[in-house]
């Protein structure tokens, strides 16, 4: 009985021994875990956890071996070694280094040869505006040289065919009027001394007459002599121009003297001369004389002054045509010289 009781302490010994043990080894293994978990994941080792059987009264040598080899995965730490680096990395690392810095350069190369392009475009755009304008500039002087010599070469050829023509006209022309002087001396005389008598070929002054009715004849009607000066002259009309020693101012058709735009201009004919095409006083004038000369009325100069000899010579033409005589340049009168 007493055998029997001992063998039983024994076992209840082992038995607390075993539960201590694996009572610790728990505790043991707790704490390693809050260890592990305060670590970075990286730096954490790595371990494996011991599984402590239940107690078993039978097997104590192998609970004791359970317990050394927790004890041991305890304070065993991860040993890391320090990472080999090979020469094929590092010849693999230089490559690409160099192969990015190549790249590098061959970009900041072409970039190079690109602004190098862009600056030869601009400075050639910029010399080609520059010598438009130098061209511009030389070629007009040069073909304003070139085509004065051309125009003077023309003209003086022109110039000599018309001088030629027209002094074959004139040549012409006085000879035909001398000989249509003659012949309309001796063939009016006795009809123009008869209009000479009734005086229907005296210089008129006078537009009062029933022979100067109508719209054609309303400018001479209508005109009486106004003496302004210039600044009133300026302010009423646009046209103003010096011929034969006086102004004239352009009005409706019609050249008026305009007295006291001057005051020392005097005039040789006071009154209107209707001009075409809005020619001035001494051309219409001078074509009235070369047509009156032509028809054997005027020999004076035509020197285009509407004076006495051409208004005589007027005033014979309107009488044999059955105009009214107005001794000056009017619209009927220039119809039937046909130059109007």
């Amino acid at each position: 009985m007493g055998k029997r009781e001992n063998h039983g302490g024994k076992i209840m010994k082992r038995v607390l021994y075993s539960v201590c043990i694996g009572i610790l080894a728990l505790a043991l293994t707790a704490g390693a875990a809050q260890d592990n978990k305060k670590k970075p994941e990286r730096a954490r080792p790595q371990h494996r956890t011991a599984n402590v059987p239940a107690a078993r009264p039978a097997n104590t040598g192998r609970t004791m071996s359970a317990h050394r080899n927790v004890s041991a995965a305890q304070y065993r730490q991860r040993s890391y070694a320090k990472p080999r680096t090979s020469s094929n990395a590092v010849v693999k690392h230089n490559t690409g280094l160099r192969a990015v810095r190549e790249r590098n350069l061959a970009r900041n190369e072409r970039m190079r040869e690109r602004n190098f392009q862009r600056k030869q475009d601009f400075r050639a755009r910029r010399d080609v505006a520059a010598n438009r304008d130098r061209n511009v500039a030389v070629n007009r002087t040069r073909n304003f040289d070139a085509n004065r010599e051309r125009n003077v070469a023309m003209n003086r050829t022109r110039n000599a065919d018309i001088n030629r023509y027209r002094n074959a006209n004139e040549f012409r022309g006085r000879n035909n009027v001398t000989i249509n002087r003659n012949r309309n001396f001796a063939v009016n005389r006795t009809g123009n001394a008869a209009y000479y008598r009734r005086g229907n070929v005296r210089i008129t002054n006078n537009w009062r007459g029933d022979a100067f009715r109508g719209q054609r004849y309303a400018a001479f009607r209508n005109y009486n002599r106004q003496w302004h000066d210039r600044s009133w002259w300026r302010s009423h009309y646009d046209r103003i121009i010096f011929v034969n020693n006086g102004w004239y101012y352009w009005n409706a058709g019609y050249w008026f003297p305009a007295w006291g735009y001057a005051p020392s201009v005097s005039y040789v004919y006071d009154g209107p001369i209707y001009a075409y095409n809005g020619w001035t006083p001494d051309r219409v004038t001078v074509d009235v004389q070369d047509q009156l000369a032509r028809a054997g009325y005027y020999d004076g100069p035509i020197d285009g002054v509407l004076g006495p000899m051409t208004r005589e010579a007027i005033a014979a033409f309107q009488a044999e045509n059955g105009l009214a005589v107005t001794s000056a340049i009017d619209e009927p009168t220039l119809a039937t010289l046909g130059i109007a």
